[in-house]
């Protein structure tokens, strides 16, 4: 795995950054340049527990704070448990509102998820914070006297999210309607308690960014800053970090370590340079060279085999990237299955289709119910051309059943027709 660490081949940090893709909009570029270049600052990213697990957007913010970090500085790590009460507006529906109980629960897991990404040693060590513990004591009043005074309506009804929902049948409520209030006040707030004067986000908060320089403007006089990371997309301008519906999580219970490898490995030509380019810490020279490979020879896939190396292993760590990667290659009988670890089995079959078993069922039966073939005499037929594996083991006889000695880890065995057609079979417990 690549060594954290910017790429000294680079003027600036902030040309690094501009050349990773990690710059959408910003406020004075050429005053950001000379911030960071500058003495140690403090600066910020929040993250609402809006769900148990931190997601692929959020690991964008997670890793543009390493790379400032590396480079000297102060990061807050902000988990929102007043705001994460509340939710940032959709574009296109309210939210559920959560109870509190439930977000103070994911305010705890995603306070250790943050703590993961960023070095908790030395003087710029990241420090976790809460906007609970500022927000909670203020009353409505207050709040509407020192803060909301500062906001107009009119620039709050203009910002991208809040437009959408006025402009939707569904409309906006005033508690989301007030979120963007509250996020400027954390920058506020952090401001003058860590002279913070950096925030950063997707650029869809943009308006959400930028209420908190505003009220700094406004309050104190002063100025601050703020940078809005690019909306990953991929190049048939589909969203990035999607599968079947489903958010890619960092948390290895929500998103096994096998999908999440096979995510990123399944990336594809034409967006895993840049992916190289956001999720890793290779540098340009590297970069540059998968490039080439992916030019001259994309079928052996280096680009994609590196990008999923790195950011699982990141992610989830050397062991658990080795049992996904063991685990890829025994399924397709390049490797083997009785010698993977029950964690590693258990993730790679979760994301196969799947037919309930026991021992004594006839294998030509539990290929038909886990879809692999239409009929049992279609079953039969591969059997006989010797094309149906079991546990990467031939299947000989037609009349061959689920043995005890199949189940590996006592639970799990894997059907196999041909060399790529896979299904899993689970005994219940």
């Amino acid at each position: 795995m690549a060594a954290q660490r910017n790429d000294d081949s680079f003027p600036t940090l902030w040309d690094e950054l501009q050349w990773r893709g990690l710059v959408h909009v910003s406020t004075d570029a050429e005053a950001l340049s000379t911030l960071l270049e500058g003495e140690p600052f403090t600066y910020y990213c929040g993250f609402d527990p809006t769900a148990p697990s931190l997601h692929l957007g959020n690991l964008v913010q997670l890793l543009l704070l390493r790379r400032i970090q590396l480079k000297g500085h102060k990061p807050l790590g902000l988990v929102g448990g007043s705001t994460g009460l509340i939710g940032d507006p959709r574009p296109t529906a309210e939210r559920t509102l959560n109870s509190r109980d439930t977000v103070a629960e994911w305010v705890a897991r995603l306070q250790d998820q943050v703590s993961r990404f960023l070095s908790s040693d030395g003087e710029n060590a990241v420090r976790l914070v809460n906007n609970l513990d500022w927000t909670a004591p203020l009353s409505a009043i207050d709040f509407l006297r020192e803060i909301g005074k500062h906001f107009r309506v009119g620039t709050m009804l203009k910002k991208d999210a809040v437009a959408a929902r006025l402009n939707s049948d569904e409309g906006i409520s005033y508690t989301e309607f007030s979120y963007q209030i509250l996020q400027g006040y954390d920058f506020l707030e952090l401001f003058r308690s860590y002279d913070c004067v950096l925030q950063s986000g997707g650029s869809d908060q943009w308006g959400n960014l930028t209420s908190g320089t505003d009220l700094i403007r406004k309050v104190e006089g002063k100025s601050a800053h703020a940078i809005g990371t690019p909306l990953i997309t991929n190049a048939d301008g589909t969203k990035f970090g999607k599968s079947e519906g489903n958010a890619i999580w960092l948390n290895a219970e929500m998103c096994s370590p096998y999908a999440f490898y096979q995510f990123w490995v399944n990336q594809a030509d034409a967006d895993v340079i840049d992916r190289l380019k956001v999720f890793t810490f290779l540098t340009r020279a590297e970069i540059e060279s998968y490039a080439a490979q992916v030019a001259e020879e994309p079928f052996k896939r280096a680009a994609q085999k590196r990008l999923a190396l790195e950011v699982t292993t990141l992610v989830h760590g050397a062991a658990a990237t080795q049992g996904a990667i063991d685990a890829s290659e025994a399924l397709f009988g390049r490797g083997d299955l009785t010698a993977l670890d029950e964690a590693s089995l258990r993730g790679a079959v979760a994301e196969l289709p799947q037919a309930p078993g026991a021992t004594g069922a006839p294998v030509a039966q539990l290929m038909v119910d886990a879809g692999l073939v239409k009929s049992l005499g279609e079953a039969r037929r591969a059997i006989a051309q010797g094309g149906v594996y079991v546990n990467n083991v031939a299947v000989e006889a037609d009349d061959r059943v689920l043995a005890p000695t199949d189940l590996l880890h006592g639970a799990v065995a894997v059907l196999r027709r041909g060399k790529k057609t896979l299904a899993g079979v689970v005994v219940a417990e």
